[in-house]
């Protein structure tokens, strides 16, 4: 049992004294009031946590007993005090706290009130039944203290409050074995899909983008003194619905992409599409998609590039149940051929088809692999008239070599050998037997 008491005023008469100290209702179990900074601890506390919100960045509270002794943040702390600070408050459980006055010293927020944390719960609104792998869902919570809402907009930073999906394990569902998934944070900071930042109201944003299957659901409020943890009851998260084929072009030179619905879980008339389609060539085009209508959706994309396209859509709807949703649908892709490519894949020719009689005069790959060798495709004619211009080619050159002979021949006097001999434009020298000189020439 907690209990709590503060310090008042004295306005009784002289003649009835009163006690400085008074017990307070239990409409303060969530914190003590002020007077002066000083609160009182009831007897039959055996464990209390407080906290103290101050001024950003001011030094940490001190703490005071009824006796006097102090306790600081910065000192070797006795047995049975834990004391966490941060830039905006200081957290302190002490154990076997001493019965009486307390106070605190420091720069407390003005109007703030020491803050006694027992059991700090998440109330949120519960996950919806019919659920899909790849929704975005938002539901709202509020935080209460022994059971009644907290009233402090600082509390926010004191908390953190998460959903944690965990496997089953359950080998008739696709997610046996997988690892446990954070979806959730609970936020009141007016950011993302929270509406008003400090309100009191937080905001949790369920990203479900992990594989379908068995889940258990687990609300974890952390503070820096303690977690609390509550599990739900198991839930299963039902694959993403959107169904999504291509038709290829057919020669009108557009590709048609065809959108559809697992219809016995979604309302097909409900259905909007919003997308985007990436071309080959890396050029992204947008696209939407707003009609009611009972039949599946349908949008042509124009193929002035071959190659892979890829299309990412954000689908709007409702389920057969009336809950509107919103699902991220996983990226599907599609291979745009060259009709030459394609035409060459469909054509490949099979041993019988090769074995097939042709008519005569059809010109076709297998009567050219089968056909027997011909001379002519040996020894073209065309090679064959390549010889006489060859010969005459070279007698004129031998006419020619025989005529350079016979002009570089010299004759030789009689008696002597007839060798041929060539010309060299050397010096050559004579002797004179009259004069016993000897001259050098040159023969021209």
């Amino acid at each position: 049992m907690m209990c709590a008491g503060a310090w008042a005023e004295q306005t009784t008469a002289p003649a009835a004294p009163v006690s400085p100290i008074t017990m307070l209702e239990d409409k303060y179990l969530n914190s003590i009031q002020l007077l002066q900074n000083r609160f009182r601890i009831d007897h039959e506390v055996d464990e209390i946590t407080m906290l103290f919100f101050r001024e950003y960045g001011t030094a940490p509270m001190v703490l005071v007993r009824p006796d006097g002794s102090k306790i600081f943040q910065s000192d070797d702390h006795p047995e049975g005090v834990e004391w966490y600070d941060d830039a905006t408050y200081d957290m302190v459980k002490i154990t076997r706290p001493m019965p009486g006055p307390w106070q605190a010293v420091g720069q407390m927020l003005p109007g703030s009130r020491v803050m006694v944390v027992s059991d700090v719960q998440l109330v949120a609104e519960p996950l919806p039944d019919l659920m899909f792998s790849g929704e975005i869902i938002k539901l709202k919570a509020h935080l209460t203290n022994a059971g009644k809402p907290i009233e402090y907009n600082e509390f926010r930073d004191v908390v953190e409050l998460t959903v944690e999906f965990l496997s089953t394990n359950n080998p008739n569902f696709t997610n046996f074995g997988a690892d446990s998934q954070l979806v959730a944070r609970y936020e009141d900071n007016g950011m993302g899909m929270d509406e008003y930042p400090n309100d009191g109201v937080f905001t949790g944003q369920f990203n479900l983008d992990i594989t379908e299957g068995q889940w258990k659901p687990v609300y974890r409020v952390y503070t820096p003194m303690y977690t609390r943890e509550e599990v739900k009851e198991p839930l299963v998260l039902h694959p993403n619905p959107i169904i999504m084929s291509v038709q290829n072009d057919t020669g009108d030179g557009r590709h048609r992409l065809h959108i559809d619905v697992n219809r016995e879980l979604v309302d097909i008339n409900s259905l909007l599409v919003d997308g985007k389609i990436r071309y080959p060539n890396g050029d992204v085009q947008s696209f939407s998609i707003t009609d009611n209508a009972p039949q599946a959706r349908e949008h042509e994309i124009l193929n002035i590039e071959y190659g892979v396209f890829r299309v990412k859509v954000t689908a709007y709807g409702s389920t057969i149940d009336g809950r509107d949703f919103i699902l991220d649908v996983p990226e599907f892709s599609f291979l745009s051929e060259e009709p030459e490519l394609a035409a060459l894949d469909e054509g490949t020719i099979t041993d019988a088809e090769m074995a097939e009689p042709v008519a005569s005069g059809e010109n076709s790959l297998p009567d050219i692999l089968m056909a027997p060798l011909d001379e002519t495709l040996v020894e073209p004619p065309a090679e064959q008239s390549l010889w006489p211009s060859i010969l005459l080619a070279n007698g004129l050159l031998l006419i020619v070599g025989g005529l350079v002979i016979w002009l570089t021949l010299g004759r030789k006097p009689s008696g002597q050998s007839t060798g041929i001999k060539f010309k060299l434009s050397m010096p050559r020298i004579k002797f004179s037997k009259a004069k016993g000189k000897t001259d050098a020439s040159s023969d021209a």
